[in-house]
C-alpha cells in the first residue's frame, strides 16, 4: 500500500540515490543509511525527532530519509506519531532484542570485567538497560570473595549505584517515569526523598560515577559508571562493589575512575 507524505516532507519528484553495493567493502549503501536512521531514532528517545532532524543527523537528504523511514514504519521498526510527524522506535524493534539476547556484549565486556576485578579484589559486573530498568548480565568476583550473585536480577533504581548511573543520564522525564510507585527505604542510607534523589542524579553525572553507600543492603557498598551510546545515552552500567569493611568511601574516587574507564571501553568494544 502506498503511503502519503506526511506535511513537511519532500514529494515523490525528488528521487533517493541508487543503493548499490560498494565492490570493494560489500557494503550496501541504502541498508546502511537505514541502520543509521534506526540508530538516530533509538537515540532520540523518548520524544522521538522529525523526518528532517533525522536525515539532518545521517547527512541524508530529506527524500531518501523519508522513503527509508516509511518503510521501517512498515515494518514496524519505527513508529510515527500522526499528529507531530515524530519517528520513536516500533515495537519489532523490542521484540527482535528480547530474542536475541546478550551474548555479544558479554563476550566483548567479560575481559574488562575480569580485569577491573583482578585490580580492585572485588565483584564487577555489567547491567543493562531494558524498558522497565536494569538486569544484570555478567559479573566476574575474585576467587577468595564470598559474593552474592545478581546475575538476572533486577534491583530497585533509587537504592544502587547501578540503578543511579542510569538515572543520572537519562532525560529527567524518561528517568522520572522509571519511578512511579513510592521510593521505598531498604536500609537507613537508603534515598527515598525524590528531591535529594535529583540532586545526587546531578552530582554524579559532575564526577562521571555513582555511589551506593549500603542503600540496599547495609553491608554492601559500590560504584557505577554508564556504558554510552554514540548520543550520550546509556545502554549498560558497570559497577564494582564489596562489603562495607573493604569497599570503603575513601575507595569511592579510585573505584569510580576504574569504572569509568571500563564503561568506555565496553562502549569502544560494542561499537567495533
Amino acid at each position: 500500500m502506498r503511503m502519503s507524505n506526511p506535511p513537511g516532507t519532500p514529494g515523490d519528484s525528488e528521487s533517493a540515490p541508487a543503493a548499490e553495493p560498494s565492490a570493494s567493502s560489500g557494503k550496501v549503501q541504502s541498508l546502511e543509511r537505514a541502520i543509521a536512521l534506526l540508530q538516530a531514532t533509538a537515540d532520540s528517545a523518548p520524544g522521538g525527532d522529525t523526518a528532517s532532524n533525522l536525515a539532518a543527523r545521517c547527512g541524508l537528504n530529506r527524500a531518501t530519509a523519508w522513503r527509508l523511514l516509511s518503510t521501517l514504519e512498515q515494518h514496524g521498526l519505527v513508529e510515527r506519531d500522526p499528529a507531530g510527524h515524530r519517528y520513536t522506535i516500533g515495537f519489532t524493534v523490542a521484540r527482535m532484542a528480547s530474542a536475541a539476547g546478550f551474548d555479544g556484549l558479554i563476550r566483548r565486556a567479560h575481559g574488562t570485567l575480569r580485569r577491573v576485578s583482578e585490580q580492585t579484589g572485588e565483584t564487577a559486573n555489567l547491567a543493562v538497560v531494558q524498558q522497565l530498568g536494569l538486569t544484570y548480565i555478567d559479573e566476574v568476583t575474585p576467587p577468595v570473595v564470598l559474593s552474592a550473585k545478581w546475575l538476572g536480577r533486577q534491583v530497585p533504581l533509587h537504592a544502587t549505584s547501578t540503578g543511579k548511573a542510569l538515572l543520572a543520564w537519562l532525560p529527567r522525564e524518561e528517568a522520572e517515569s522509571l519511578l512511579t510507585e513510592p521510593l521505598t527505604a531498604f536500609t537507613d542510607t537508603t534515598v527515598i526523598d525524590r528531591g535529594r534523589l535529583w540532586e545526587e542524579c546531578a552530582r554524579t553525572r559532575e564526577r562521571g560515577y555513582s555511589v551506593c553507600a549500603g542503600e540496599m543492603e547495609r553491608n554492601l557498598y559500590g560504584v557505577s559508571a554508564p556504558v554510552l551510546g554514540s548520543r550520550g545515552r546509556p545502554f549498560a552500567v558497570v559497577s564494582i562493589w564489596g562489603p562495607q569493611d573493604r569497599v570503603t568511601e575513601a575507595r569511592f574516587a579510585d573505584l569510580g575512575a576504574l569504572a569509568r574507564a571500563a564503561a568506555e571501553e565496553i562502549a569502544a568494544a560494542a561499537r567495533a
